[in-house]
């Protein structure tokens, strides 16, 4: 269900399945942290094979949940995904051509940077038919895109076009090669790179936060200090 390759400092991630829209089963969920987790690269590049990022959970999977139990556990265990890309140290960054669905759109949210193509449409069906999005899109939506815009989005269940998802801030860019940004990021410094994504991401109090600032600075520093003086 899941496809790697590498060129250069880019590990390009394909959610390889596009006769179901590449749904996720979970198995596929399992495929996905291993590939996010297992990269040694500095950028990741996620994107979906076919016309379509991910319609999300597969419903097949979903309507075969027995018990609150086995239920409760497939979205603990699509939180978890998420996470990992989340808190990954590669920079991951969603190129998003065609429908995010459901947990595709929980997917991109966790990513550092989404990148659409003008093709690109987002939506969150679920509420339509008594389910909604629980790969952890209820706390990263609103803290993305405001929570006025989040609750728009949720409760009536309706379809983004690309202009709407970037006017939102729910993607950066609309670009026509997505997977040219992720390659834009990897000229950068690997070391900065991975600085940055612990300071943004970085939750703890600002006086804190800004101490580590200054460490994480200091130390970048002192490196280029090193490389300098040996010529590497």
């Amino acid at each position: 269900m899941i496809d790697e390759s590498a060129a250069g400092d880019v590990r390009t991630v394909t959610l390889a399945r596009p006769e179901r829209r590449n749904a996720l089963t979970s198995e596929g969920l399992d495929e996905l942290e291993d590939a996010i987790t297992g990269a040694e690269e500095p950028v990741v590049y996620l994107h979906g094979a076919g016309s379509a990022f991910c319609a999300g959970a597969d419903l097949d999977v979903v309507d075969a949940l027995d018990d609150s139990g086995a239920a409760a556990e497939f979205a603990a265990r699509g939180q978890q995904v998420a996470r990992a890309i989340e808190t990954a140290e590669p920079i991951v960054v969603a190129g998003i051509d065609g429908p995010a669905r459901g947990g595709g759109v929980e997917l991109a949210l966790a990513c550092d940077v989404r990148i659409a193509t003008s093709d690109a449409t987002f939506g969150e069906p679920g509420v339509s038919f008594g389910l909604f999005g629980a790969w952890g899109g209820t706390v990263r939506l609103p803290e993305v895109v405001g929570l006025g815009d989040a609750m728009e989005f949720s409760v009536t269940g309706r379809e983004l076009d690309a202009e709407e998802a970037r006017r939102i801030g729910l993607v950066s860019r609309l670009v026509e090669r997505p997977d040219a940004v992720a390659r834009e990021i990897a000229e950068n410094d690997p070391a900065a790179l991975a600085v940055l994504k612990k300071r943004l991401h970085d939750t703890s109090s600002r006086a804190e936060q800004e101490r580590r600032e200054a460490a994480a600075f200091a130390e970048l520093v002192m490196e280029r200090k090193r490389t300098n003086e040996t010529g590497d």
